[in-house]
Formats: structure tokens, sequence, C-alpha cells
């Protein structure tokens, strides 16, 4: 069976890894190499990429990709209304999707969002194997029937909880917020009642194939994430991560492609050595985290403690940003939440690059400055990530004032005297002269 990883591996360039190359701007044969080495993957099941996926690459050699997650619970379950958070998601920019529905009926909700999502989609399936049934139920046949089912449907990326192991678990209940993925919180109710190992990682070999089949790209859970700064960094999280990085050389071994995920809940300080971590012990596999979040004290605005905590874990080693919204911690976010959640991410993502000195990442930030510089409204809205908020700001700005209007050379934030755009443009004319 050939996979993105097995082609590279042979030396062969293939039209996906293409894509991505002109995407990004770099050779294709660069992409080639990163895939061969296991530092880019490009999530894209052999199923939707008949049908509408647009390749794109995650890891180092690329730009920071950002996900939006969205998804029914048991108090909301509309599939159309999951159908415009996805056009909300989408129309902000989001590189990615992940559906987390754990209510109503997921196989349609799952085959609906493929069949309307271009971008690389992916979901947790544990989620479906607990419906209708007790997690103690779970056994062998369901996890690889529910994985190969979802294969079949075209899912780009699985995240699997295969790195919580039996042994970790008295380190994680110790935890001020003890397991905070829910993921990691079933499979660890489930080895504790039935006094045996985590079943994702004994079945790993089995579930390679199935991935390897379709070119699912593992993207390997953080079960055991920290949920809160007080347990960032802790012996329960680093030990998974080291199982994570075992985990990733014998899914390579299988080819398959793999990313692993991060926390979660992490200070300031601390992002650098994470980042630091996962590369040494995942082998350079690209880095999927969610936030970081440098605070907990801002329920309402995780959206922002997520986003500066992400543009830190990208300039120092992630290469993919999982979106958090305004509702984290408090409620299922709807269209407007998502859509705020995807521009923050793709804040962090973007000063991220720049920072990194990523290949004509600030180029975009010029073109703006100059545009804002010259009083030319229409292309300074244009460049901004959020054209719709900056033009509605800028419509009401001038609607609110008799004396100005949008094709003048000043704004109401300063009026026409206090103007510092306007006035270097008299210094110019006046050093000009001389």
């Amino acid at each position: 069976m050939t996979t993105q990883i097995k082609s590279a591996r042979g030396g062969i360039i293939t039209k996906e890894m293409k894509a991505v190359a002109k995407t990004e701007n770099i050779s294709a044969q660069s992409v080639r190499k990163e895939i061969a080495a296991g530092k880019v993957v490009i999530p894209a099941n052999k199923i939707h990429i008949k049908n509408n996926l647009k390749p794109i690459g995650i890891g180092r050699a690329a730009t920071i990709k950002v996900n939006a997650n969205i998804g029914t619970s048991s108090a909301s379950s509309s599939v159309k209304n999951e159908l415009k958070k996805l056009k909300a998601a989408l129309d902000a920019g989001t590189d990615t999707v992940m559906d987390l529905s754990t209510g109503g009926n997921l196989d349609k909700i799952r085959t609906e969002i493929i069949d309307n999502c271009p971008v690389p989609f992916g979901t947790v399936p544990i989620y479906e194997m607990i419906i209708g049934r007790d997690v103690e139920d779970i056994n062998s046949k369901i996890i690889l029937k529910t994985i190969e089912k979802q294969a079949e449907q075209g899912v780009d990326f699985f995240t699997i909880h295969a790195g919580v192991l039996k042994q970790y678990l008295p380190m994680a209940v110790k935890r001020v917020c003890g397991i905070v993925s829910r993921g990691g919180a079933l499979i660890a109710k489930w080895m504790a009642l039935h006094n045996k190992q985590n079943p994702f990682y004994e079945l790993f070999d089995d579930i390679c194939d199935i991935m390897a089949e379709y070119d699912v790209c593992f993207s390997l859970g953080d079960g055991l994430r920290p949920g809160c700064i007080a347990d960032a960094t802790d012996k329960a999280q680093i030990a998974e991560l080291k199982t994570l990085g075992e985990l990733t050389l014998r899914a390579r071994e299988k080819n398959c492609q793999v990313m692993v995920e991060g926390p979660g809940h992490v200070p300031f300080n601390q992002i650098q050595k994470n980042m630091e971590l996962q590369r040494k012990y995942c082998h350079n596999a690209p880095f999927y985290v969610l936030g970081p979040l440098v605070t907990d004290i801002a329920p309402g605005y995780d959206h922002i403690t997520s986003a500066i905590g992400g543009t830190a874990a990208g300039y120092w080693g992630a290469s993919f940003l999982c979106y958090v919204t305004p509702k984290e911690h408090l409620g299922l976010p709807d269209i407007e939440d998502v859509r705020q959640g995807v521009i923050a991410a793709k804040i962090a993502a973007h000063a991220a690059d720049v920072a990194r000195g990523f290949p004509n990442c600030a180029d975009r930030d010029k073109k703006l400055s100059i545009a804002r510089a010259n009083f030319d409204w229409k292309n300074h809205i244009a460049l901004s990530l959020d054209p719709k908020t900056a033009n509605k700001f800028h419509q009401q700005a001038c609607a609110k004032s008799k004396k100005t209007s949008a094709d003048d050379d000043f704004c109401t934030m300063c009026g026409k005297n206090w103007c510092s755009l306007r006035i270097n443009k008299e210094l110019a004319e006046m050093y000009g002269k001389k």
C-alpha cells in the first residue's frame, strides 16, 4: 500500500507534495525529503483526496497551520448548525477542521462535513465508540471496526490516545485538574475498570495497518496534557510524551504519517522547554498544540490567552495550533465563537512565522503598512486577517463622525489635525523641498 511517507522514502514526488511545494513556495524535492524524515505530514486520506480535498503540509518547513474544532454535544446536535460552523471556520481561514461530536447521528454529521470540507478533516474515534454503550464495554473489535469505518468515510487524521499507559495514572490523579482530555479520561477509566493496559497501545500495530491502507495521518493524542498551569510539565505529561515518541517510530515503520499533540495549559516561561522536549522525544514529528493557554484566570477570553501561548509555541517549535474559542471551559462554541477562535489562532500562527523569519511572511504586513501610511483604506482592510471586522469598524467610525468619510486622509481616532501619518506626509514634503 502506498502512503505519502512511503512514496517520499522511495524518492517519489506525489501530486500532493507538488501542491504543498507550490503553496509554501519551496521545492517539491524539499517537501519530499521532509516527509521522508517524518518532519512534515500531508494529512490526505485517499478517499477524501479523490473528492474535494486541497492538500496542505504541516511541519517546520511550512507555515504554521491552524485547526478549528466543531461538533455536537448531547445537549445540541444539529447537522445544519455544524455545517454553518464549518463555513464560518473556512471563511475565517482555518487550515483544518476536526469534528468532536458526541451527540446525535455521528455518521451523518461526519459524512456531511467531509462532503463540504475542502481542508484536512480529523476526528477522535473513541467518541463514536462509546455512543450507545458504557466505556467499559469497548473491546478490540469495536476499536478496529470504528477506526476502519471512519477511514473509509475519508477522515484525514485521527487523534489516537495510545500513550496513556496504566502505570501513568497514579501520577495523573494527584494533579490539581487530573485528566482533562476526554479521550484520555475515558481510556483511563477503561484501564482502571479492567485492570489492563491501554487497548489502543496494545492494538497499535493493527491500527497502523488500517491507517496506512487509507493514508490516514496519526495525531497521537496527549491524553495526559495539563489542564491548568499548576499541572504543566509534570511527570505524567512527560512520561506520556516519551511513549508518544516510541509510538511515532512504530507508526513510521508501518509507513504511517505522524504528528504529535501537546499541551494544554503551560505558563509562558515553560513553553520553550515543552517544545524542545517534544522535538527531542518525538523525533522531530510535527507538534500540534492546544493553545497553549498561559493563564487559567480568563474564562470568556481564552482565545486571547491561547493566542499568546500559541505565538510562543510556534516560535519555539510547534507546527500546528488548535484554536481555542472564547467559550472554552464554559460551553459549546457557537458560530461567532468559531470565527473568533480561528482569527485569534491565525494571528498567533502568523506572528510566530514572522518571528522565526519564515520567507516572505512579513510581506503582507509591509503591504498593509504601506496602505495604512497612504490612507489607502481599501487595501488596508483587504490585507487584514479579518477584513469583515476591519471594514465594519472603519465604517462605524466614519458614520459616527460628521466630519469624516471613508475617503479622508485621517481617521476618527486622531482627527485631521492630530493625525501623525498626515503630519508625516507634510514633513516629507517639507524635507523633500530642501
